[in-house]
């Protein structure tokens, strides 16, 4: 397949090689040219046939026509005119933005392409047969490329740029590089060449027309921040290498200069004017000046100093960092009377100074008279304080030492003496009001306290509120007093079997003065104890002695104990002693002489548990054993719930007793024996004081017996009976007396209750039904008697009386 194309086509021109041919025969091209052979050498060069390729279209970016674009022609050699081929187009957009003239081959787009969305598109082509549909070619791949027309302004990365550059910058300081880019392709023409200029900006700075780099473009003396700060730039991008018809894009750029330190500091004024009181303490301040300096920031940091004057020794000055100005403060005190006025020269200047601008002298001064204002002051100390010394023996009254105050004012006021009793609680110094003179008011003793710190105040006589105090050290020094003593109480022990000189205790000694030379101990046994002694004492003369034996055996049995008595001196004037009494046990010891066993009188001060130890103990245990004992009782309590639950209404109330009685066995609630011997129930009757067994009573003295009333009195309802024989009337006694006793009693049941007696009587023909005399239930009965007993039980006799062959 080989094409014509009628628009702008590239054709690619192949070359095929032939062997080289040495016949000199002419080769037909494709247009009919006749070419001579070319000889090189001995060689003849021959010209090959071209053919043509067809695999690449251009087509022209934003097309604006109202027809569809023409891009080229494909023609197959298959294609002879006859209308039987038919060309098909497949690929990128095909069918869409590419249509294919499927009788003559002609390709056309459908619409505008734009080369910045997509720069080319591979498309496939083929012939087939019309009516069999049969390919006539193989598929053959072709490429339309986009042809890139100047439709893209320039883009800059940020709309705004920011920069700075120091001020006092040299020409040609580089500030700031901007970058745009285009669309465009930059391998054709120059749609995507850019040239950078300036539109806003000039004077002061420049741009490079290839690079886009921002310089400054005047000289240090021009580029001043202290006269302009900021300054904005416009900078404009142009595509086709700024020629006439290109597009361009532009950016904002906005400068700072940053600050350098180009300029000094200067006072405000020459001379400055403060006062201060006298009584101003150190670190008051006086006043403040003011420098101004046209930097910034750290440029602008001030020192300040006193070079000159005759304050340089009484007043300081410092910055303040947050207003950096320069505070005047009291080192000194200040007496009007002594000097009323200072003068002094301060000098300002920068922290940090830039050799580049500005010489280490560039400093300014100023002048600042400070007056002192008279003020009334308290009494002056000729001391800030004081230390005296006295011995711990001195006598009440006598002087200590003495203090000076005097009133630093013109006036020259008296001045009073006392002493601040918040130090001096115990009332042991004072003070003479006039002379100041401190002296004793109780003796003192150095062991107890060895220092004592008082307050001295001096007050103005013409005006008491000024007044002023000074502390008071007064050290005790120490006199020889106190006799030396044992360090401790020692446990000290001998074994019965042991040798003469044997050493059996060390002893050392303490004293509670302190003498200038150091303590120096003597000890010698007692005079008492050397007569017959049993032990002797060795001074070591290193403050301390050793106890020794004099014998070679010891009995426990004989003596337990031994007291030697040791006395200590020491070695300071006056000499002071005292006599120490060692109590050694004896005891039994092992070969090595470690104590086994001594006497329970030598054991007794042994350590163990004190008395009230022991009485700790024992009041636990008591209490601990009442604790158990109460727990105990609690147990073993019951509560017994009341009958009636309510006091205000017992009408209603109905008891329930849920266990059945033991019958006629059952002895314990009901005595029987009464109801069977009438005669010794009438005896019982007789005694009001009798209980109910059943009941314990619980309230007995606190009710009066009741009398015995009529039935009809108790309430209680008879049936109609015969007039009972002696029996039976014994019987209606014991019942009545029942319920006598259920009225009279609190603890009984309420009156709703109803107790049953259900004793039939003594006087029944029948007698007792009871079982409990039958001699044994397994035996035959005869039931005869029961027609005996009357109409009533005839019935009763007509079952139990029948033969047993009648039911048969």
């Amino acid at each position: 397949m080989r094409t014509i194309s009628l628009g702008v086509v590239w054709l690619c021109l192949g070359l095929s090689l032939d062997a080289l041919s040495l016949n000199g025969q002419r080769r037909e091209t494709v247009d009919g040219e006749k070419t001579a052979p070319a000889i090189r050498g001995d060689k003849l060069l021959r010209r090959v046939r071209r053919g043509w390729m067809w695999n690449q279209f251009f087509l022209q970016e934003e097309y604006t026509g109202s027809d569809y674009q023409y891009i080229g022609k494909l023609q197959s050699d298959q294609d002879n005119g006859s209308g039987l081929v038919k060309y098909v187009l497949s690929g990128e957009g095909a069918g869409t933005l590419f249509v294919l003239d499927e009788n003559n081959g002609d390709l056309h787009a459908t619409r505008r392409l734009d080369r910045e969305e997509k720069a080319f598109y591979i498309l496939k082509a083929t012939v087939v047969n019309k009516r069999t549909g049969q390919k006539l070619e193989p598929e053959t791949e072709f490429t339309v490329k986009l042809h890139d027309i100047n439709d893209n302004e320039p883009q800059f990365s940020r709309e705004v740029y920011t920069g700075s550059v120091p001020e006092m910058s040299d020409i040609g300081t580089s500030v700031i590089q901007v970058t745009a880019t285009d669309a465009d392709d930059s391998m054709y023409g120059n749609s995507a060449k850019l040239v950078y200029s300036i539109s806003q900006g000039h004077p002061y700075f420049s741009v490079d027309p290839n690079t886009g780099v921002i310089r400054t473009a005047l000289g240090p003396g021009d580029m001043d921040r202290e006269q302009r700060e900021h300054y904005q730039v416009v900078i404009e991008a142009k595509d086709m290498a700024g020629q006439r018809g290109g597009l361009t894009g532009s950016t904002t750029i906005n400068i700072t200069l940053t600050d350098v330190n180009d300029n000094p500091p200067h006072f405000t004024q020459s001379v400055y004017h403060f006062s201060v009181p006298e009584s101003s303490v150190s670190g008051t301040p006086v006043g403040r000046i003011l420098a101004t300096d046209r930097d910034i920031g750290r440029n602008a940091e001030m020192s300040f100093s006193i070079v000159s004057g005759d304050g340089m020794d009484m007043f300081n000055i410092s910055t303040d960092k947050g207003t950096q100005e320069g505070v005047i403060t009291v080192s000194k005190p200040l007496d009007f009377e002594k000097k009323p006025s200072y003068t002094v020269e301060i000098q300002v200047q920068n922290t940090q100074v830039d050799p580049r601008f500005m010489s280490a002298g560039s400093k300014d001064m100023a002048t600042v008279r400070i007056g002192v204002d008279d003020v009334d002051e308290p009494p002056l100390f000729d001391k800030a304080s004081y230390l005296m010394e006295v011995k711990e023996d001195a006598a009440v009254g006598v002087a200590v030492g003495s203090v000076s105050a005097m009133d630093p004012d013109a006036a020259r006021s008296m001045v009073k003496y006392s002493i601040d009793r918040r130090t001096d609680m115990d009332r042991l110094f004072n003070v003479h009001p006039g002379n100041g003179s401190v002296f004793l008011l109780r003796s003192l003793d150095r062991e107890e306290i060895a220092w004592h710190n008082i307050s001295v105040i001096a007050t103005e006589f013409n005006n008491p509120r000024q007044s002023s105090h000074v502390p008071v050290y007064i050290r005790l020094l120490d006199i020889n007093d106190n006799a030396p003593t044992f360090a401790t109480t020692y446990e000290t022990y001998v074994c019965e079997r042991t040798k003469a000189g044997q050493r059996i205790q060390t002893v050392s000694a303490v004293d509670a003065d302190e003498p200038s030379t150091g303590h120096k101990f003597f000890f010698s046994l007692a005079p008492e104890g050397t007569h017959r002694s049993n032990f002797t004492v060795r001074d070591n003369g290193d403050n301390t002695a050793g106890i020794l034996t004099r014998r070679a055996s010891y009995s426990r049995l004989h003596q337990s104990i031994y007291l030697v008595p040791v006395v200590i001196t020491d070695g300071d004037y006056p000499m002071q002693s005292s006599t120490g009494t060692l109590t050694v046990r004896v005891c039994t010891c092992d070969r090595e002489g470690n104590m086994e066993l001594c006497n329970a009188e030598a054991l007794s001060s042994s350590p163990g548990l004190s008395t009230g130890a022991l009485i700790a103990i024992l009041l636990c245990a008591i209490i601990l054993l009442m604790i158990v004992v109460l727990f105990t009782a609690l147990k073993r309590q019951r509560k017994q719930e009341p009958l009636i639950i309510s006091k205000e209404d017992v009408r209603d109330n109905v008891v329930s007793y849920n266990d059945e009685g033991g019958g006629e066995e059952d002895t314990q609630a009901f005595d029987i024996g009464a109801l069977r011997h009438p005669d010794a129930a009438a005896a019982v009757l007789e005694e009001s004081a009798k209980q109910r067994r059943d009941i314990i009573p619980s309230d007995t003295l606190l009710y009066p017996p009741c009398r015995r009333l009529h039935p009809a009195a108790s309430g209680l309802i008879m049936p109609p009976v015969s007039m009972p024989s002696r029996d039976n009337g014994d019987v209606r006694e014991f019942i009545n007396q029942r319920v006598l006793e259920n009225d009279c009693n609190p603890t009984a049941p309420p009156y709703d209750s109803l107790a049953t007696y259900a004793y039939e009587g003594a006087g029944s023909v029948a007698e007792s039904l009871s079982s409990l005399g039958s001699a044994s239930s397994e035996a035959e009965q005869d039931y005869h008697y029961l027609s005996d007993w009357g109409p009533r039980f005839r019935k009763l006799a007509d079952l139990y009386g029948a033969e047993d062959g009648d039911f048969s």
